[in-house]
């Protein structure tokens, strides 16, 4: 990793409370490099500066990673429904698997991050865009993921998650970066999600369009913002659930 993106990761791994590997930290410089690399081919991203690609598409996405690790600690012993209010770290190793769905993946955002820094979750990464699933494929082969895997279809062709041992089919949660409104985003999806599962959608600006045009059975719990360090742009994560949860 270059010394300056380096410290910039220092900067805001410090900021955010999050103590990752050396390991980690290569892998994540590592898919920096492959998305940027097939970019020069496939388009991927509209990004194409190395540098821009670290803050608005690496750092970008380890930003939701402090509130989904609370949210998970929470949900394993619960505390109070609202995220924010659980403890301020949570382990990123070891623990009860999530079972993560990023819709929309494109390059691996967030999904791919996600699978380097929570290795107890297990990801999976759908596109309808056969080049962007392949690219995941060859993220997660070259970086050493066995917890990550894609899926070439449209999210509504997905078939439901098998149910696993111990637990009831379905992802614990739902993940999108971009991908469609909040109502087209739930109504896709709600299949594929486990009981007591939960969306987190990455936004920009806080939507209220949005929100007001969600349907009476998604509930809207909360709205945590997010702080990029390099990055002047607002961003929030929505937190949704069905009505009846």
């Amino acid at each position: 990793m270059l010394p300056e993106n380096a410290a910039r990761l220092d900067t805001a791994l410090q900021h955010w409370g999050l103590e990752l590997s050396s390991e980690q930290r290569s892998q994540l410089q590592a898919f920096l490099d492959l998305l940027l690399r097939w970019n020069r081919v496939y388009n991927l991203t509209a990004i194409r500066s190395p540098q821009e690609a670290f803050t608005h598409h690496l750092l970008d996405c380890l930003a939701v990673v402090p509130p989904m690790a609370r949210r998970w600690q929470q949900r394993l012993a619960p505390l109070p429904s609202d995220p924010a209010t659980t403890a301020s770290s949570a382990p990123l190793q070891g623990g009860a698997s999530a079972q993560v769905l990023d819709v929309g993946s494109g390059g691996g955002l967030p999904g791919v991050v996600l699978a380097v820094v929570c290795p107890q979750w297990q990801v999976c990464c759908v596109d309808a865009v056969a080049k962007k699933a392949s690219f995941v494929r060859q993220a997660a082969a070259e970086l050493g993921l066995p917890n990550l895997r894609a899926e070439h279809a449209r999210v509504e062709d997905l078939a439901p998650q098998p149910q696993r041992a111990g637990a009831v089919g379905g992802f614990d949660w739902i993940t999108s970066r971009a991908f469609a409104s909040l109502s087209d985003f739930t109504a896709l999806t709600r299949p594929l999600l486990a009981p007591g599962g939960e969306w987190v959608a990455m936004k920009g600006r806080l939507p209220d369009d949005e929100l007001a045009a969600l349907p009476t059975d998604v509930q809207m719990f909360h709205v945590e913002p997010l702080e990029v360090p390099g990055l002047d742009a607002q961003r929030c994560l929505v937190w949704m659930r069905p009505a009846s949860a």
